[in-house]
């Protein structure tokens, strides 16, 4: 074990030079902690304890390799430099030893420190043992208790790492579940988020709620909800088999800048209140954005119409508006339900859906992406009519009828327009 840590860890890794670093100055965290078990990272998340002048020794790497400088914390003197493929912390070592520091640590397999400039290991709590066990084991209730959100960090590490939690350690989280209510919401929407992005997240999202700690953040979870949870993973297995292209999108962020996949709005969906109205509240009050909120609330609303194998061309055309981009989540929880409630097996489910995923994947389809044969100015000019919400009203028309068959031209739309305003 130790001796892939040097090779993993070696400094020619870094994005900076390790001169750079006092003697002594200590890696410590999650680095290590995967360095240990074999898993290699592309993008760098460093920790480093610094015994005095942290902020000052990042303020220098910064400045020399122009990266970015961000003082994360005033008080205990943490700083951030952020490269291109790399963030590294540097911290100020809390009490008069590196001992103390690593004491104050949430679970054992993290309270290993490495010395990168005598390539030695610290492990004062015997967290390489529980990194070889594969179990996440607390360093003191005391320290889960001085920050929650470290209970949920538990579960999400354990989904992560694939490890399990001791026992002694998962009765301490039971018991300090209710302090969650204390940490704010965007710093557990990010652990939840991890959890949401990937099935084996999704038994320990499970636990979790099991456990109460979900108890004040989705107050209408209950057993079934995360039962969903599972199906939509299943589901999302189903869809993958027989259109490709769908399960690419599932994995797809919503946008660059929010991390949150449409299979992670799917699963988001079985964690609110099935009412889209009061869905949008309690996504509120967790910080979620607009699209996010707007994703879950339109998959909410759209998922049952999916079940209607009868759907006229018209309904399907405003399906595929109002659905937009969110299809895909609305896809995977209609596949969901029916295998949780045992309706249909995955196959029949499919052949009800099959028309409506393969217009969604068709470019072409004008159903679900309609082309636009005039303009509302075109309409206003042809037609001589000022602007108002009736040009709107007619565009739409136009769609629909399109979507049916009925006009292929610029000339037969505004001829179709005319005929519904002399009508």
């Amino acid at each position: 074990m130790y001796s892939s840590v040097s090779s993993i860890l070696a400094p020619e890794k870094w994005p900076f030079s390790l001169e750079w670093l006092p003697k002594p100055a200590y890696m410590v965290g999650g680095a290590v902690r995967d360095a240990m078990l074999g898993r290699t990272r592309e993008y760098w998340d460093l920790d480093f304890v610094i015994p005095s002048d942290a902020v000052k020794v990042a303020r220098a790497i910064a400045k020399h390799y122009q990266a970015g400088f961000v003082l994360l914390d005033a008080e205990r003197k943490i700083a951030r430099v952020v490269f291109s493929q790399a963030t590294a912390d540097f911290a100020q070592q809390e009490g008069d030893s590196l001992e103390t520091d690593l004491h104050r640590r949430d679970f054992t397999v993290n309270a290993i420190a490495y010395n990168p400039h005598t390539q030695e290991i610290i492990d004062p709590l015997q967290g390489c043992a529980d990194l070889q066990q594969r179990l996440l084991r607390m360093i003191s209730p005391d320290n889960l208790e001085d920050d929650p959100l470290r209970l949920m960090r538990a579960y999400r590490q354990a989904a992560q790492l694939s490890f399990t939690i001791e026992p002694t350690t998962q009765a301490t989280i039971r018991a300090l579940a209710s302090r969650l209510s204390q940490v704010a919401a965007e710093r557990v929407r990010t652990e939840i988020g991890y959890l949401l992005a990937s099935p084996q997240g999704t038994p320990w999202l499970a636990n979790a709620g099991k456990d109460e700690l979900l108890a004040s953040f989705f107050k209408h979870a209950t057993a079934a909800s995360f039962h969903q949870l599972a199906a939509v993973d299943t589901a999302a297995t189903i869809l993958a088999k027989n259109w490709q292209q769908l399960s690419v999108e599932l994995q797809q962020y919503l946008r660059d800048t929010i991390k949150t996949t449409w299979l992670g709005i799917a699963k988001l969906a079985c964690l609110v209140n099935s009412h889209p109205e009061v869905a949008e509240i309690e996504l509120q009050a967790l910080t979620y954005s607009r699209a996010e909120i707007r994703a879950v609330t339109t998959a909410l609303k759209l998922f049952p119409q999916l079940k209607s194998s009868n759907m006229s061309l018209r309904e399907q055309y405003f399906l595929f508006q109002e659905a937009g981009n969110t299809f895909p989540a609305v896809a995977v929880l209609a596949v969901a339900q029916d295998t949780l409630v045992g309706a249909m097996s995955g196959d029949k489910s499919l052949l009800v859906y099959s028309p409506l995923i393969s217009r969604y994947l068709h470019p072409d389809d004008l159903v679900a992406h309609p082309t636009q044969l005039v303009s509302g100015k075109n309409l206003m000019v042809a037609l001589n009519i000022p602007a108002s919400p009736v040009v709107g009203e007619l565009l739409t028309e136009i769609a629909v009828a399109q979507a049916e068959g009925k006009i292929a031209t610029a000339e037969a739309a505004i001829e179709f327009a005319r005929q519904i305003l002399e009508g």
